[in-house]
């Protein structure tokens, strides 16, 4: 490590080296302060910061009074993109698949708008979601729509199936995939750890040249893995 690197990365790097090679393993204790400072001969902010970044990185996890511990690497289930349903994946994986949704009428932003090929501050039907395997939170989205496309009667989870009815035949499914860090209201409703960052999925639906529905879907990258079945041509 070069001289002229903060003191605290080379507590980071030999920390996360030995996570990594297994010398740490999942749920063994992190050296405290005060032993970080005596091994490595850096001061107290030193030490400090470098339990920052670990726990930043999703390396560690700390609890009151207990200190630091290797965080548990779960193994990444996976989600289907495409037909497959939400509650097809939780059953596949033993879980019971719930999910509740509330529905109010919004005005479209400048985003939504263009993805909807809308005027901005159109009106628009939103929809959030929270989806749950054996009733914990893993999944969430928000749905965006033209103002009066009207009630199939359908399940409103079932975009392609509640659209159809109303007269619009999907023809395509267009799904822009991201990975950010997520906001603080995500974190609290999937309680993630910190570090953890979260799938961003734009997905839009389009009726022939017209797109009908748009959806922000947020997944935890540290639970679930997406699992795409691409047509061979």
């Amino acid at each position: 490590m070069a001289n002229s690197d903060p003191v605290y990365l080379r507590v980071v790097e030999d920390l996360r080296r030995q996570i990594a090679d297994g010398t740490l393993p999942p749920g063994a204790p992190i050296p405290s302060r005060h032993q970080i400072t005596r091994k490595y001969g850096v001061g107290e902010t030193a030490a400090r910061h470098a339990l920052r970044v670990l726990a930043q990185e999703g390396l560690i996890i700390g609890r009151v009074g207990s200190g630091h511990r290797v965080r548990q690497r779960p193994t990444l289930l996976p989600l289907h993109r495409g037909q497959a349903p939400f509650s097809a994946d939780m059953q596949a994986q033993g879980r019971r698949a719930t999910w509740d949704w509330q529905t109010e009428p919004a005005e479209a932003t400048p985003d939504i708008a263009a993805r909807l090929r809308l005027d901005i501050a159109a009106p628009i039907t939103k929809t959030r979601f929270v989806y749950r395997g054996d009733g914990k939170p893993v999944q969430l989205a928000t749905s965006y729509e033209p103002a009066g496309l009207g009630d199939s009667g359908e399940d409103v989870s079932n975009v392609t199936g509640r659209l159809s009815a109303l007269g619009m035949k999907i023809t395509e499914v267009i799904e822009h995939v991201s990975s950010r860090v997520p906001q603080p209201a995500e974190s609290d409703v999937l309680d993630l750890p910190a570090g953890v960052h979260v799938l961003h999925i734009e997905r839009t639906h389009w009726s022939g040249d017209r797109p009908v529905e748009t959806s922000d879907i947020v997944i935890p990258c540290d639970q679930f893995r997406l699992v795409y079945s691409l047509p061979v041509p």
